[in-house]
């Protein structure tokens, strides 16, 4: 097993690793590079760093220990709720859930935690065949040590074969802590599940930046762990009628105090959203988001944004849209000034239609849009604004 280390005290904090790494995975933090998940272990960081500050450290592979499979059963589900509301990938996930249940013959779980989430978790019946229920004040809020020790003890006690989880921030800072817990894999931002013929599960997710799709298994451990991208797998319907199972749940004291929540504002959830209006460096300055918010407002559409400004802090990460960012599936997306890296495509390349505005003719994200428009963003955009409010006077 392999890792990139830097050696801080070769580093000249050039920056040249930055620039030519394809998958956007080295970040310059304190004039130290430091590596994300994003990173595929190309090797092209290493043979381009003149100072030798960065090299492929081999790491001591572990035995792996073959666990009794047969022990295993079922597809548990992490219904994620936000202020007593389950969160909509939850549906997605119950939907993907049934169908591997049915193939394994097998029933299909839920666990949700909170405070206050009975009425959710009654909705959550007519989906599966059990629901688990931990209700306590502790759980109001999202504690990350205390949703681990849960969701791993409970998966100790019923032995689930397979535990889904959302590709949500939630998700994906759980479900790894879960997964050392049980010591087991974890396939993160899987866009496809299945069952192989030896009854295994199939996990598919993009790798090199959205170019190959990799199909992964866990063949020696369970339960087999993933977390699932939004807007990617079909909502469940409602054909059970599962029954609650009410966990007992000994307050514990947590590690964490939440100090403030941001409340985000109706219209900034992407995933949700119809249209979207996305800028990226061509917009070159913060304040092009200023036209671009008009833009949205005007259209009823919500604001997207490529890693390349969400990086230089011209707009909140909440509206990332990429491989390190959202999955988006809008009925309109329409980029502005965003030229078009595999990281940003594999993130909206599914909307149903796709305007370009660029001033590069040559800008990958023309070999994608439906439609194309080659030209000063600043120009194309107050004039469209004028077009539409045109129209919109005379009810058209």
């Amino acid at each position: 097993m392999e890792k990139i280390k830097i050696l801080r005290e070769k580093c000249n904090g050039c920056g040249v690793c930055v620039d030519i790494c394809p998958y956007e995975a080295i970040n310059m933090i304190n004039n130290i590079p430091v590596i994300d998940e994003n990173c595929q272990l190309c090797n092209i960081c290493v043979t381009a760093c003149e100072q030798k500050a960065i090299l492929i450290e081999k790491k001591e592979i572990r035995e792996i220990t073959k666990v009794d499979l047969s022990k295993y059963k079922d597809v548990l589900v992490f219904a994620e709720q936000y202020k007593n509301k389950v969160a909509p990938v939850t549906f997605e996930l119950l939907g993907k859930g049934k169908e591997l249940a049915e193939k394994l013959n097998e029933k299909l779980l839920c666990v949700i935690l909170g405070n206050n989430i009975f009425n959710e978790a009654k909705v959550l019946c007519s989906y599966v065949d059990n629901v688990y229920i931990y209700d306590n004040s502790e759980l109001k809020d999202f504690k990350i040590d205390l949703y681990t020790d849960i969701i791993s003890n409970l998966a100790e006690e019923i032995k689930p074969n397979i535990i889904l989880f959302g590709a949500t921030p939630i998700g994906r800072s759980l479900a790894p802590r879960v997964a050392v817990r049980l010591r087991t894999g974890l396939t993160a931002d899987c866009t496809g599940l299945t069952i192989d013929k030896d009854g295994n599960l199939i996990q598919t997710r993009p790798a090199f930046g959205g170019n190959v799709m990799a199909k992964i298994l866990c063949q020696n451990s369970r339960p087999q762990m993933a977390t699932v991208r939004y807007k990617v797998m079909k909502k469940a319907e409602k054909t059970k009628s599962g029954k609650f199972i009410i966990k007992d749940y000994s307050p514990v004291l947590s590690k964490i105090d939440i100090v403030k929540s941001k409340k985000m504002s109706i219209g900034i959830d992407i995933v949700d959203a119809d249209i979207i209006v996305s800028g990226g460096k061509g917009l070159g300055k913060p304040d092009g988001f200023k036209l671009l918010k008009e833009f949205a407002n005007l259209v009823g559409g919500s604001i997207g944004a490529s890693r390349a400004v969400v990086d230089e802090g011209w707009i909140d990460h909440i509206h990332q849209v990429g491989l390190s960012g959202r999955t988006v599936r809008p009925k309109l997306y329409i980029a502005c000034g965003i030229s078009g890296s595999v990281q940003h495509l594999a993130g909206m390349k599914t909307s149903e239609t796709i305007v370009a505005i660029n001033s590069d003719q040559d800008a990958p994200i023309f070999k994608v849009s439906h439609y194309g428009v080659v030209g000063d963003l600043y120009e194309v955009i107050p004039a469209l604004m004028k077009e539409i409010k045109n129209r919109k006077q005379k009810g058209r």
